[in-house]
């Protein structure tokens, strides 16, 4: 984009940047390399637009590179740019040809944010919402465990802020940093996993490197990415009681956390959810209503308002 035109960044050609000393140190990482890259994404964040010129000066002409010589450049501007994206927390990056390239958590890594504090991650103190690349790894942690669920004949449901979620967006709530599951108790046996993790309390691993154990906190089970990276889905077992109402022993406390009618699961429903179908409740509104007041569909919050509000960041997004 030359002749004049304004664009939001620009990386990798010969140019001359005029700026107002205090607004280059204004910006939080106003020497980090690649220079031009790194201030062009600065000052996207900022709203500012670069006006693009016809002319440049010249580079100064020098001899030819040798193949290996191109080859350690590169690689040079490769890792400079790498930790550039990484000191900014980019997650994700679109190249011009439409690739994209993740530069987030994977499953050899753990997770960007550490444990969670009141219902409340860190990134949403810093008025961020889930990062992109926690998002896709728990999409599919979930596609994974639904289906395995689903193949063993499992009986279960999407429960709290992912059935939400389902209900709003047909997707993770882009806040959350779990996904929750109820399934009836006595088909525990019927999962491979969840039957070995009880048999003999320690964690399994699967074919496909999730990583299925107990939970901590209570009888309940937990599915992560991987063994590295911690994100993960609840697997909440319920269990009939008389007068026919779903009851089971671990209780964290959460609004929503709370017995409800068997009805409300016979027959079980579905929607969709994180690029797959999902099974829920045979009707979410009513369930979802049941557990956390009438409107919450929608009427979007936090987990913990008191901690941090919604509206304190709806602008941003």
């Amino acid at each position: 984009q030359w002749g004049g035109q304004r664009c939001g960044a620009l990386d990798g050609a010969p140019a001359v940047l005029l700026l107002r000393t205090r607004d280059l140190f204004s910006l939080p990482f106003p020497l980090s390399r690649p220079v031009l890259a790194s201030l062009a994404l600065q000052a996207a964040v900022r709203g500012w637009r670069l006006l693009l010129l016809p002319d440049s000066f010249p580079l100064s002409p020098g001899p030819p590179r040798s193949p290996h010589e191109q080859w350690k450049a590169q690689n040079s501007r490769d890792g400079q740019h790498r930790a550039l994206l990484q000191q900014l927390g980019i997650k994700l990056e679109v190249l011009p040809d439409g690739r994209q390239r993740w530069h987030g958590c994977s499953k050899d890594t753990p997770r960007c944010f550490g444990t969670v504090h009141a219902q409340t991650p860190q990134y949403l103190l810093e008025g961020r919402w889930t990062p992109p690349c926690c998002l896709r790894a728990l999409r599919a942690t979930a596609r994974h465990v639904l289906a395995q669920l689903e193949a063993a004949g499992v009986r279960h449901w999407l429960e709290g802020g992912s059935l939400l979620g389902a209900a709003r967006l047909g997707d993770i709530i882009p806040w959350d940093y779990d996904v929750d599951v109820g399934l009836y108790e006595h088909d525990i046996p019927k999962c491979r996993w969840l039957a070995a993790v009880a048999a003999t309390g320690r964690p399994v691993e699967d074919p496909e490197g999730f990583f299925w154990e107990k939970a901590a906190e209570g009888e309940f089970f937990r599915v992560h990415f991987s063994r590295s990276n911690r994100l993960h889905v609840d697997l909440w077992p319920f269990r009939a009681r008389g007068g026919g109402v779903m009851t089971k022993d671990t209780w964290l406390g959460h609004r929503q956390d709370v017995e409800f009618p068997e009805r409300f699961l016979v027959p079980l429903g579905s929607v969709a959810f994180a690029g797959a179908v999902a099974k829920a409740p045979n009707d979410p509104r009513a369930f979802l209503e049941f557990k956390f007041g009438p409107g919450v569909i929608e009427s979007p919050e936090y987990p913990n308002p008191e901690v941090r509000r919604l509206a304190q960041d709806v602008g941003n997004k």
